[in-house]
């Protein structure tokens, strides 16, 4: 089969509904959730068009609960998982055009969710359409397993392969081409401040970012007093480090806002953490609890993304640098709270790192706890699945590259076994959980006729 010629001649299609689904604000929302839509009303939307759309093409469908969901084709009782998303994290500022639209422009579509998952998810779904249409003979089922909470922890595909059969094999298009074999671990990690507010603090309230797996794009402290010079060096500060802030007064407080860049918690060194850089202003002008605050920030997280300071570094050869995320963080009356998202490498030994952690941290001013951990995934680069996506890859873009690790994580690694495989083409920016996010239109035909012929690789005699 022509695939790229069918993606091509389906172009408008496949572009339609990408922007119908990124027009859904499908954001976790649990303050307003019910137990209908427990992870509010946005992610359920965004479930129920995709479980539509399958429902209209004539495939068996299931809902689970309104966590999560399945669309599905072919016969057999061998079952190729293609495991996908349709929530986003949120849009921070600064678009250019509307995070919630799907403009296109000079070839690219803009959106929340266009690459990280909208457009891989839709890219994937014509792809089955595509199958189907052809009348291929499938000898095993495909069933698009799409979820509403893989950006904040992967409740809803717990919950759904607690009812659900688990794949044979399968791919998640939430990440790179040509491939992602190794997935690092990610252990959702606390540093908790011993000592509480006083009342002789300067510093009254600190807050920055809304989730463990972006970095802070603003950050801002409330102080009782300041200096008379403090405003002087805080323009200062920002002209040196060529960020942009805010120092104001109202009523008898100060308020000081840093703006920072955000990313993905995997790639922490391609934003610039605005909790960082504020705690790195904030040493020289606070005492007491305060001061201890951001002098750890500073120590632990100032240019050094890799935990350093705790002995919590470590690479391998397969995955390359653990790394470290300070993604919320926050001073209050019972002190300060520094929430980590850490990327660790494949072979580290975390229960004995984090032993060691906690040992260093006797005589600090904060503790070391892991409210969650999420092992790392591995398969061989021998392994079938790998060689046969590897080569329709191949086929299509003349491109060997070697196989990838990720500090990303995708569903693929809830499967026994499971790869990420793309949709991001080498070269290309990576711009998922930062402002202005895109997918290049070009690329997501082409990914449409990659998936349409692994799916049919994998999925028939």
């Amino acid at each position: 089969m022509e695939w790229l010629k069918i993606a091509k001649d389906r172009q408008n299609e496949l572009l339609t509904e990408l922007q119908q689904l990124i027009q859904i604000e499908s954001i976790l929302d649990e303050e307003n959730g019910t137990a209908e839509a427990p992870f509010g009303q946005g992610p359920l939307q965004a479930l129920n068009f995709m479980l539509d759309k399958g429902l209209a093409a004539n495939m068996n469908v299931k809902n689970v609960d309104n966590v999560a969901g399945h669309i599905e084709l072919g016969e057999g009782e061998d079952l190729l998982g293609i495991l996908c998303h349709v929530d986003v994290v949120p849009v921070g500022d600064g678009w250019t055009y509307p995070p919630f639209e799907g403009r296109i422009v000079d070839g690219k579509l803009f959106g929340r969710g266009a690459i990280d998952d909208k457009g891989p998810t839709m890219a994937a779904w014509l792809a089955m359409k595509m199958v189907k249409d052809s009348g291929i003979k499938l000898n095993k089922r495909v069933r698009m397993i799409i979820g509403t909470d893989e950006e904040s922890g992967f409740r809803c595909v717990d919950h759904y392969f607690k009812k659900e059969q688990m794949p044979t094999i399968g791919f998640a298009p939430d990440a790179d081409f040509p491939l992602i074999n190794a997935e690092k671990g990610i252990a959702h990690i606390v540093f908790s401040q011993k000592n509480k507010r006083t009342a002789n603090d300067e510093l009254l309230s600190f807050t920055a970012g809304k989730r463990t797996n972006m970095v802070p794009d603003t950050a801002t402290a409330v102080l009782a007093k300041v200096s008379d010079h403090s405003n002087s060096n805080f323009q200062k500060f920002l002209s040196e480090n060529e960020v942009e802030g805010s120092f104001t007064k109202e009523g008898d407080r100060y308020i000081i806002t840093v703006k920072g860049k955000s990313a993905h918690a995997m790639e922490p060194e391609k934003g610039r953490n605005a909790a960082v850089l504020l705690a790195k202003f904030l040493t020289t002008e606070l005492t007491g609890a305060g001061a201890e605050f951001v002098q750890f920030i500073v120590c632990v997280f100032d240019g050094n993304h890799f935990g350093t300071a705790l002995n919590l570094n470590y690479r391998d050869d397969m995955s390359g640098e653990t790394t470290l995320n300070p993604g919320i963080v926050s001073f209050g009356e019972n002190g300060g709270v520094i929430e980590v998202s850490m990327r660790y490498s494949v072979t580290y030994s975390f229960e004995e790192k984090i032993t060691a952690a906690q040992k260093i941290l006797e005589n600090k001013p904060f503790v070391l706890d892991v409210v969650g951990n999420s092992a790392p995934h591995y398969v061989p680069e021998d392994d079938e699945l790998v060689k046969t996506l590897v080569s329709v890859y191949q086929k299509y873009t003349n491109d060997f590259s070697k196989v990838l690790s990720t500090g990303g994580g995708t569903y693929a690694r809830v499967m026994k076994k499971g790869v990420a495989f793309g949709m991001l083409f080498p070269g290309e920016p990576d711009v998922a959980h930062q402002k202005d996010e895109f997918v290049i239109v070009e690329n997501l035909i082409t990914a449409a006729a990659i998936y349409a012929e692994a799916i049919v690789k994998l999925a028939s005699k």
